[in-house]
């Protein structure tokens, strides 16, 4: 949705998620533990991460290298999670994520876009979605991803993910107090970016 909703403004895309586990794919290959939070950010501080608009999706490039696959393995999922909860690493995406939104006006996603790294963006949406719905939407993308996966273990995976990210201490998922909520779940893509153009339409009137 923030894809099609950046294209259709025509404005750049920040996938904040992306980065997130680009840096959880840096710290496997390198090795560290999750424990060492001092090499992490070192780690972090020299990272490249480049997001590369392609069509109607986006390529994640980690130096030279296309990992835009590799941070989609689901060994990646929890990672990610655990990595960005680090405040080391979230300072340096943070820095990383300011400098993009300072090239021009961008859609960005991502749990704390709207509290934490842009609070004074003109527009915040939060969208949500029942529980099953957003299984099910998971599910089918790692489906199509060619993953042998229950639907079941996406649930778990779904619930342990969601609790993890709303009871950290840094950055916890959180609606920004003046988000508007959208629910997802009747809605498709498309009927989602429609509803916020049309809200943005309203407020710049």
């Amino acid at each position: 949705m923030s894809r099609l909703l950046a294209k259709k403004l025509q404005y750049q895309y920040l996938d904040s998620g992306a980065m997130y586990r680009a840096v959880a794919l840096a710290i496997g290959r390198a090795g560290i533990e999750l424990q060492d939070e001092e090499e992490i950010a070192k780690l972090c501080n020299g990272l490249d991460i480049t997001l590369t608009p392609e069509g109607d999706s986006i390529k994640v490039y980690l130096g030279e290298e296309d990992v835009t696959e590799a941070i989609r393995a689901p060994a990646i999922d929890l990672m990610a999670s655990t990595v960005s909860a680090i405040d080391g690493v979230r300072k340096a995406m943070t820095r990383l994520q300011r400098k993009i939104g300072s090239q021009g006006p961008l859609v960005a996603e991502g749990r704390d876009m709207g509290t934490i790294v842009f609070p004074e963006a003109q527009h915040k949406f939060y969208l949500d979605a029942s529980l099953e719905v957003r299984v099910n939407r998971r599910f089918l993308e790692r489906q199509g991803r060619g993953e042998c996966i229950s639907r079941e273990s996406v649930r778990e995976d779904l619930i342990k993910r969601d609790y993890q990210d709303m009871n950290r201490c840094l950055s916890p998922l959180r609606r920004a107090k003046d988000a508007k909520i959208i629910d997802t779940t009747e809605l498709t893509p498309n009927e989602v970016v429609e509803r916020i153009v049309r809200d943005m339409k309203i407020d710049n009137d």
